[in-house]
């Protein structure tokens, strides 16, 4: 074993990540249940953050590396990734009700509860988003080949873990919008990541999108989002979906290029190979 390891040590700390995320979220799937799953479902998110630390740790390395902190530098960023996502979404919405002329209304009711709650229950899906896809292993990857090469293996992966969920495998418009939407996804996290050097930057925008694509406008007036949208555009022809698709994505593409080339941008620091 020790031989293997000494011949072929970047595969080995591939394997044994994947490994160790593997039984992080199995041993989180056994935790994650009853009251703990209700009130405090951070479990799969704090094994991967155990399981992160450890392979830090073994690479000679810490948390910081990964901006896993809690400087006011990188809490900072958390707020502003949220501000970030809320406004992106906001936006993007907004382009779209104007070229398919949707109409924006204000709830009538409003569950704040509800509406707060989602970020307390979303925080912990982000989180183990961004360490699987932004994580370890894309700075790993970086570090033995390149940012472009990194950028298109995880894009690949986030994407298809999107496509095989349920809502989205049944349906050949869904999947077409997630095959290009979920890659410049990827590309807008990993920017915030590589322009600020902290994790904690994508979890936040990952956060704030999520959180308002449920929470700040939807299509339905039950008074879980502050707006809804009463005549939600259809596309019934290829062309209108073709338009809509490079209209939204063009949107967040604009969004990531702000973020790389934002010369202000607080306390900027460049990411690095180690």
């Amino acid at each position: 074993m020790k031989l293997i390891i000494k011949k072929h040590p970047v595969l080995f700390k591939y394997v044994f990540a994947v490994l160790l995320f593997c039984f992080a979220l199995f041993l989180s799937g056994l935790l994650n249940k009853g009251l703990l799953k209700q009130y405090f479902p951070y479990s799969s998110a704090i094994c991967l953050f155990i399981a992160t630390w450890v392979l830090l740790k073994y690479d000679n390395k810490k948390l910081s590396s990964l901006g896993l902190n809690l400087k006011l530098k990188n809490l900072s960023y958390f707020s502003l990734g949220i501000l970030i996502g809320v406004l992106a979404f906001l936006c993007a919405k907004y382009l779209r009700a104007l070229c398919f002329g949707e109409t924006f209304n204000l709830s009538s009711t409003f569950n704040y509860k509800n509406i707060l709650y989602g970020f307390y229950t979303m925080l912990p899906m982000v989180a183990v988003e961004e360490f699987l896809f932004r994580g370890y292993l894309f700075k790993k990857t970086i570090e033995i080949s390149s940012v472009i090469k990194a950028n298109i293996i995880f894009s690949i992966l986030f994407m298809l873990m999107h496509v095989f969920d349920s809502g989205v495998i049944n349906s050949v418009p869904m999947i077409i919008f997630t095959v290009i939407t979920i890659p410049i996804g990827h590309l807008l996290f990993a920017t915030a990541l590589l322009k600020s050097n902290t994790l904690i930057f994508p979890v936040g925008i990952h956060l704030g999108n999520n959180w308002a694509t449920n929470h700040l406008i939807t299509t339905s007036n039950d008074g879980n989002s502050f707006l809804y949208i009463s005549n939600n555009a259809t596309f019934e022809t290829w062309s209108s979906f073709i338009i809509f698709i490079i209209l939204w994505n063009s949107f967040f593409l604009l969004i990531t290029f702000l973020i790389w080339k934002w010369n202000d941008f607080p306390f900027q620091n460049r990411f690095k190979k180690e």
